[in-house]
């Protein structure tokens, strides 16, 4: 049985709303609170800091397939950075046909990149964010 790691990046009491008020850019505002709207919707979950930047929906257990190592994470989340928005959905495989179709991003390991919502196609995205919690 694997050992829980503890990592840094934990759930906090602070407020999403909160952080997403506070953001710098204000087309950050609107995206950051359209795509928690999405998330919301998708998990029937309330949004949950993680850290310091991260919004989180829902709690597993995520095993790593490479290392075994088991951390407490959220379902799918979501961070504001200062050159994207990072959309985090674990994994981006059954995703590669509707990311032909969403517009203008990038991707990463289980991240999806996105430098504002007028790039892409808001309900492809709706598309992909709702198939990533089934």
């Amino acid at each position: 049985m694997a050992k829980l790691a503890v990592i840094k990046t934990k759930q906090t009491e602070a407020s999403a709303a909160d952080f997403i008020h506070q953001l710098a850019d204000v087309q950050q505002q609107k995206d950051s609170r359209v795509i928690l709207k999405l998330m919301q919707k998708a998990t029937k979950e309330q949004p949950k800091m993680w850290g310091s930047s991260m919004i989180g929906f829902g709690k597993i257990r995520y095993k790593s397939p490479s290392t075994g190592r088991e951390v407490d994470w959220f379902k799918i989340g979501f961070s504001p950075r200062k050159a994207n928005l990072s959309l985090h959905l674990m994994n981006l495989k059954p995703h590669a046909e509707a990311l032909t179709r969403l517009g203008k991003h990038k991707t990463g390991k289980g991240c999806l990149y996105i430098n504002k919502l007028e790039d892409v196609d808001v309900h492809v995205l709706e598309e992909i964010i709702t198939t990533a919690v089934t």
